[in-house]
């Protein structure tokens, strides 16, 4: 892959369609105009002022990560080699932003049924990510593997996240049975925090293979780190491909101008939409390679954006709320509600314009109007039709929708979707002069489970869940 050719790269180079964001396309009561744009482009600017600001300090390590990581791409690499044709299968214990990022570069780049084709795994593992503590799914995984066969990546930077150590002791016992103790180790990699943590206590202490997440990238933040390049490298994706394609978007991120700056541009459209109401964020790839970006996004701008208290502490209770959808198939279960319900939703459409596969329908029944009309087209003229036809339908109801063209999904063109999504995300919680990158509200649920199961230091929260309202059984029926 010619990632650093430079006409190669403006051929990939992803592109954004905010026409029907506008009144021209959608009518004067919905749409933006381009002055209020001009009213914004202040502020915008600003945004991007103090973004640097951030990065120069250190704080923004998800815009470092395209060019720091050279070393770590080598060792990441020379690991997969090491696993290759060693382990059949690959599991990914974590949750949050230490799963949906490695589920999303799985389903993007590697064959459908990637599991299930020896061929097209090439002698790499099989991969499950296992993102939940439900007992049934869970035990239903580890009864299957063949854990003499099986690596285990934990996957926490603090070491301390209930579900995935849960995850971690149940998993250390069954392979301490199946191998023996003095084995365990071959079969575990922590990635974690460098020089804190339980975790990294734990990996010191057994022996396993470390990999480190950067203490300046949160996890929803961290799919190009460790957390997400693992799993990526033992599967066969080309690691260096995703950070090349983010560090293009990182130059074309990096223009002042807002019309050659499509992070700043969206940024902008995003929190002027939320301000006239639309407070439902839709993402709808037309594109089942990408269908997990969606679920990935969601947690990116919903953590990141959902706030009770600005930066100097004003109660705003903001956020767009995500929606994941897909499209063709959801066309046939949520678009009625969006051309035809509240003017409260912003639709985001990723479409691609190189499927890499030439699929004709077949000519067949032509006395039969509703059927024969299809024949001597291609799914692809359909799947793209389709798209074209809901987007003029929705523009059509006055309603917002917007697109992220991709010239074809590969390593390149994902790596460059995940840094767009990433600043933007930054661009508007500036406007919003929120913090992007902390989750108070989720870290309260945690300090409750904590108390329950006995952790030092949440006694307190002990006592608040056990003193929590009863509910009235009248009320449940």
């Amino acid at each position: 892959m010619h990632y650093d050719d430079k006409a190669w790269q403006e051929k990939m180079r992803i592109k954004l369609d905010v026409n029907n964001m506008f009144s021209k396309m959608i009518g004067q009561e919905e749409g933006l105009s381009q002055e209020d744009l001009k009213d914004y482009q202040e502020q915008v600017y600003k945004a991007l002022e103090n973004i640097e600001e951030a990065k120069e300090a250190g704080k923004l390590g998800f815009m470092e990560l395209p060019f720091v990581q050279e070393e770590v791409v080598k060792q990441l690499k020379e690991a997969a080699e090491e696993a290759k044709d060693k382990f059949d299968n690959l599991v990914i214990l974590g949750i949050g932003g230490s799963a949906l990022g490695n589920i999303a570069v799985q389903t993007a780049i590697n064959h459908p049924h990637y599991n299930l084709d020896a061929e097209q795994r090439n002698g790499y593992p099989r991969l499950f990510i296992s993102d939940n503590v439900d007992p049934s799914g869970l035990k239903a995984l580890l009864d299957v593997l063949d854990l003499e066969k099986t690596l285990f990546n934990v996957i926490s930077k603090s070491g301390g996240t209930a579900e995935t150590m849960s995850q971690f002791l149940l998993a250390r016992k069954l392979v301490a049975e199946e191998v023996g103790a003095e084995k365990v180790a071959e079969h575990f990699i922590a990635t974690t925090s460098k020089d804190s943590g339980f975790l990294i206590e734990i990996a010191k202490r057994e022996g396993f293979k470390t990999f480190h997440i950067p203490e300046n990238v949160g996890g929803r933040f961290s799919v190009l780190t460790p957390v997400g390049l693992l799993s990526a490298a033992f599967t066969g994706v080309d690691i260096e491909a995703l950070l090349a394609g983010a560090a293009y978007m990182d130059q074309i991120c990096q223009q002042q101008d807002l019309w050659k700056n499509p992070a700043l541009l969206n940024g902008v459209l995003q929190y002027l939409a939320y301000q006239n109401g639309k407070s439902l964020s839709v993402m709808m790839p037309y594109s089942d390679k990408l269908r997990d970006v969606a679920d990935w996004y969601r947690q990116l701008w919903a953590e990141s954006l959902g706030k009770e208290v600005d930066r100097t502490g004003n109660k705003v209770n903001v956020g767009p709320t995500p929606i994941k959808a897909l499209g063709v198939t959801d066309q046939h279960s949520q678009v009625q509600l969006y051309t035809e319900g509240p003017f409260d939703k912003v639709i985001t459409f990723i479409e691609v314009e190189d499927f890499g596969v030439n699929l004709e329908i077949p000519e067949a029944y032509s006395d039969l109007q509703g059927v024969g009309y299809l024949g001597n087209h291609s799914f692809k003229e359909l799947i793209e039709t389709e798209k074209n036809a809901t987007e003029l339908a929705l523009s059509q109801k006055n309603r917002m929708n917007e697109t992220i063209i991709l010239p074809e999904v590969n390593e390149f063109t994902l790596g460059q979707l995940f840094y767009l999504l990433e600043m933007q995300t930054a661009v508007i919680g500036e406007l919003f002069n929120i913090n992007a990158f902390n989750q108070p509200g989720v870290e309260l649920g945690k300090h409750y489970t904590y108390g329950v199961f006995g952790r030092d230091g949440y006694e307190a929260k002990q006592k608040e869940y056990e003193n929590r309202p009863e509910h009235d059984d009248k009320l449940i029926i």
